[in-house]
């Protein structure tokens, strides 16, 4: 276990890069079928995909959360 105290967002980036991750993964499975020429997934499959993208945008509102709290910290000790 790390001594690292956690900091402002560092949920929301180990979430989001939760999240990609599913996504990235949906979407090598729905595109594998297409290259293996077998038949595609149903169009649910599909929409798991776009949980790359909603996963990229939780990871940097985490990092922006980061990047905010850091500026206010610094302007506190200035």
């Amino acid at each position: 276990m790390s001594s690292e105290t956690p900091r402002a967002g560092d949920l929301l980036v180990r979430t989001g890069a939760v999240v990609f991750l599913v996504g990235a993964v949906a979407t090598l499975a729905t595109v594998a079928p297409l290259f293996l020429g077998a038949d595609p997934l149903p169009p649910a499959a599909y929409f798991v995909c776009m949980l790359m993208g909603a996963g990229f945008v939780i990871a940097a509102a985490g990092v922006l959360r980061s990047v905010a709290e850091q500026r206010r910290e610094a302007r506190g000790q200035g």
